[in-house]
């Protein structure tokens, strides 16, 4: 007897929007908001509308274009990993060995 209910085999898979992955849907939406703030403010400042709308359609190019790559070159966790990585210390230095006598004593139990 077959069932009737479908099978989603797309649990547990990062979401996915025509080929961006994960946060940077996000990037990308946050962008759009920051653009669509600054074209108001330019706009209420009094510059002309055809200065603007040629500054926010070149820079909302520059967003997607910028978006696009990072997502096809890092992928869902790589721009994570990127940033996590510059924290990370080149070389540990220790003037004393206590923390290496202390390690012996409590592990060596």
């Amino acid at each position: 007897m077959s069932s009737i209910y479908l099978i989603n085999k797309g649990v547990g898979r990062s979401i996915e929007f025509r080929g961006l992955k994960a946060q940077y849907i996000g990037f990308l939406a946050g962008g759009l908001v920051a653009l669509l703030l600054l074209f108001a403010v330019l706009y209420i400042a009094g510059l002309e509308l055809y200065f603007c709308l040629p500054l926010i359609f070149a820079l909302g190019a520059g967003l997607f274009m910028t978006v696009f790559r990072l997502s096809a070159k890092y992928g869902q966790h790589g721009l994570l990993k990127r940033n996590a990585r510059r924290s990370i210390p080149r070389s540990l230095s220790s003037r004393s060995r206590r923390l290496f006598t202390d390690l012996n004593l409590e592990y060596g139990k």
